[in-house]
């Protein structure tokens, strides 16, 4: 019985990561899309950056959200290749949201989904 009751735990634990993975994904969204629709469309080459940086890791978390939220239709090797490309696309907005002022909520909502994302990923190896 004991074997059952690893096995469950084991299971609780990785529904558990793969949902704050997905929730961090959603958060990273909003904070990115906001972050993206407060740069004005005509600014510096910087700011355009930033707004560019804002929608790609919001589409990207999105689609890791996504991805996350299907049962069993997605196989383990491709959610392992969307969780290190949203892993990735979130530290190098977190670097140009650095640069920015103001947009500190943007950069640590960033990290927490690399974070989220490498703890999940670890999950899976």
């Amino acid at each position: 019985m004991t074997s059952t009751t690893t096995s469950q735990q084991e299971l609780f634990r990785f529904l558990e990561d793969r949902f704050a993975c997905a929730q961090a994904c959603t958060e990273c969204a909003r904070a990115c899309a906001l972050r993206a629709s407060l740069v004005e469309p005509d600014g510096t080459e910087k700011q355009e950056l930033v707004r560019r940086k804002g929608i790609m890791c919001a589409e990207v978390c999105d689609a890791t959200c996504r991805v996350l939220s299907e049962q069993n239709q997605v196989d383990e090797s491709a959610i392992r290749v969307q969780l290190e490309w949203c892993r990735q696309v979130c530290l190098e907005s977190a670097h140009v949201f650095d640069e920015c002022p103001g947009a500190e909520d943007g950069a640590e909502a960033s990290r927490a989904c690399a974070r989220a994302c490498d703890d999940f990923l670890a999950t899976l190896r």
